[in-house]
């Protein structure tokens, strides 16, 4: 039976999924279905065909973990970056957000995730291990720990400090410009750049 508001289930399931995008209500989701509704076919085409290929082709950085076309994303690849520096965030989101400061010219680990029991999610089901392995392997001499600086950024801040405790390597921390409990995602660009050229030696 179709919904009043739409009388059609093909523009119905349209906005279903669509609304189900972060951050996108029905009312939102409405409307870019019926923009797409209205395009040329070509446009929406490449417009699905985008999403598609997305989803099926990038691959993850063997290196860091980052996303990539290839097989190692274009920041482990980039010779001029200063590679002795391993960055730790927790998603690509992250990863965009310190390289907008233009700060920063190290690499990155990307953990894909924080340590949150609550969600069911451990230690090990982390790369950490990769990272330690990476440490010990690499030369890298400075692991800065920039996750968001709430309870399950602490909590797996620390256990990444614990667990690199042994080897030779300075464990360091964004500077307190970013509050407890921002998202970096959404600090402005300047607070966010201050905080890593300022960073500290991570401490518990």
């Amino acid at each position: 039976m179709y919904k009043q508001n739409y009388r059609s289930k093909l523009l119905e399931d349209a906005v279903e999924q669509i609304a189900s995008l972060p951050g996108v209500g029905r009312k939102s989701a409405l409307r870019y279905a019926l923009h797409l509704l209205h395009s040329p076919a070509a446009n929406v085409e490449k417009f699905t065909s985008a999403i598609a290929r997305m989803r099926t082709e990038v691959r993850y950085c063997p290196d860091c973990n980052m996303i990539s076309d290839e097989g190692v994303c274009p920041i482990c690849s980039d010779n001029s970056r200063d590679r002795s520096i391993v960055c730790v965030v927790e998603s690509l989101r992250d990863v965009l957000s310190i390289e907008n400061t233009g700060q920063y010219h190290g690499l990155y680990h990307v953990l894909g995730g924080v340590i949150s029991p609550m969600d069911g999610v451990g230690p090990d089901d982390l790369p950490i291990k990769a990272l330690a392995e990476r440490v010990g392997r690499d030369g890298i001499v400075e692991v800065i720990m920039a996750l968001d600086t709430d309870m399950e950024g602490e909590t797996t801040a620390l256990y990444i400090y614990r667990q690199l405790a042994s080897l030779p390597v300075k464990v360091s921390t964004i500077a307190r410009g970013v509050a407890f409990g921002d998202d970096l995602e959404y600090t402005d660009e300047f607070t966010l750049g201050k905080a890593i050229v300022n960073r500290q030696l991570f401490s518990i």
